[in-house]
């Protein structure tokens, strides 16, 4: 009698487990209501929901369909590179000098070799050269070289991805890139006027300010200025005209004025000026000639670090960095976005994750060629929760309504704070993806991406799938 009432509650807690995970094809009404209002199609839309501790999908719709992802792709080049770099990786940047050094004097070039860092910021140019000061060498007589052979020079010579040629996020990829070569010009309205200035000051860049001062609501504040960027001999000039108003704050326009040689020219002889350093020689960009001595090298934050600047604030040009580090590290120099994406797919399959349909292009997802499913995507994100870089790659993601990318979005919902998204935007192409804790603190995979004329609008139907994520039971 006993053996059986345990067959039969053994049987019943199968039967609920198998209940408890079957597969709904049809999306929440919550979910297909707002798409329905929005104008969207549900043939355009794919769903992919997941329990980490289960083998099975609790919602799975056009999962299997080859999308568009857009920025949601950093998923997947940040991940590998957590596994197969570690999060401890660092990028390094080394200073060589060809010639001797005579009372503080380098009697020969200056030269920079650049190993891919998408995190090189100013003050990390400063604490450079500040150490090689430190070094002895106070004067240079020489030229300064730049060496990019890490990457491949072909990486630096496509088309931008839209008509916004000077737009930050149109920028490319360099083995020795300084700030993201990204000018920010600050907007703020004063008693009588606008003012517009660099962050971070070149004297190469002249602003033209002709921006006017409006009263009224911000509102669409970017739809009312324009901007003209004309080079000149000695730098280039950028004049802006149209209005702003009082109400918008402080804004911000990135925008990438100068190629990433003469921006880190630029930067270079701006920041040796202001350690009281002399310098009055040229720019070469060639590899470190067989002559020169090392005189350092710097290292950057670890990998953990960064990729929470990719993921949180979806930087487009660090995640191509990535991929071509890992092409380099993975399938050696110069690195290509080629290699990079064998290297991915090797990741994968070494994972047991054969994702036919895959696309790679620059692994940003800034393309409108790179695909992937939302199926396989959300089992990617499955596998990563079981392994030991699920840690670095979940705090990496922003978290909802508390801070990146999702900070505006569900703030007074329940699941305010219980999930870490990453989402991705395109015309046309709109993706969130990553982990939701519900209510009863179970966590969940979620993947949504949609392709649609109109699928900006598809927000509240994310949203809607976020709240039935939390309120499974």
């Amino acid at each position: 009698m006993f053996v059986v009432m345990s067959l039969l509650k053994n049987l019943c807690r199968s039967v609920l487990l198998l209940l408890s995970f079957s597969v709904h094809a049809e999306l929440p009404t919550t979910v297909e209501s707002a798409l329905k209002a929005a104008g969207i199609p549900a043939k355009n839309v794919a769903v992919y929901v997941q329990p980490v501790e289960s083998n099975n999908a609790t919602l799975s719709h056009n999962a299997d369909k080859s999308m568009n992802p857009a920025s949601v792709m950093k998923l997947v080049t940040t991940n590998a590179a957590l596994d197969l770099l570690t999060p401890a990786y660092r990028w390094k940047t080394e200073v060589f000098r060809d010639g001797d050094v005579v009372n503080g004097v380098l009697k020969g070039n200056l030269i920079i070799k650049g190993y891919g860092d998408p995190s090189f910021k100013a003050q990390d140019f400063w604490r450079m050269l500040m150490s090689l000061q430190q070094a002895g060498i106070k004067e240079i007589k020489g030229d300064l070289i730049i060496d990019k052979s890490y990457f491949a020079k072909d990486v630096a010579n496509k088309k931008t991805f839209d008509d916004e040629t000077w737009r930050a996020y149109n920028a490319e990829p360099s083995a020795f890139l300084v700030n993201g070569r990204n000018t920010s010009f600050k907007f703020i309205a004063t008693d009588s006027s606008v003012s517009v200035n660099q962050e971070f000051e070149l004297n190469e860049i002249q602003i033209v300010n002709n921006m006017k001062l409006v009263q009224g609501a911000c509102g669409d504040w970017r739809g009312r200025f324009s901007y003209v960027i004309k080079p000149n001999a000695t730098g280039t000039t950028v004049t802006f005209n149209g209005t702003f108003s009082p109400d918008c704050g402080e804004r911000y326009l990135e925008l990438s004025v100068f190629d990433d040689e003469k921006y880190a020219f630029h930067t270079f002889k701006k920041l040796w000026r202001e350690l009281g350093g002399s310098f009055t020689g040229q720019l070469k960009v060639q590899e470190v000639p067989s002559s020169a001595v090392k005189v350092l090298e710097q290292f950057s934050d670890p990998l953990a670090y960064v990729v929470r600047d990719i993921n949180k604030w979806s930087n487009n040009l660090m995640a191509r960095q990535l991929l071509l580090t890992l092409a380099a590290e993975k399938l050696g120099t110069p690195a290509t976005e080629l290699k990079g994406s064998a290297a991915l797919k090797t990741w994968l399959a070494d994972r047991g994750l054969k994702f036919d349909e895959l696309v790679i292009e620059n692994g940003s997802g800034l393309s409108r060629i790179e695909r992937i499913s939302a199926e396989h995507l959300g089992k990617m994100l499955v596998s990563t929760y079981n392994s030991p870089v699920m840690p670095e790659l979940m705090a990496s993601l922003p978290i909802l309504a508390l801070d990146g990318t999702v900070k505006k979005r569900l703030n007074d919902s329940a699941s305010n704070g219980r999930a870490h998204l990453k989402t991705g935007s395109l015309d046309g192409v709109s993706s969130i993806a990553g982990y939701v804790l519900d209510a009863n603190n179970h966590r969940h995979v979620l993947v949504m991406l949609v392709n649609h004329p109109k699928a900006a609008a598809s927000k509240n139907a994310q949203d809607a799938l976020i709240e039935w994520v939390y309120q499974q039971p």
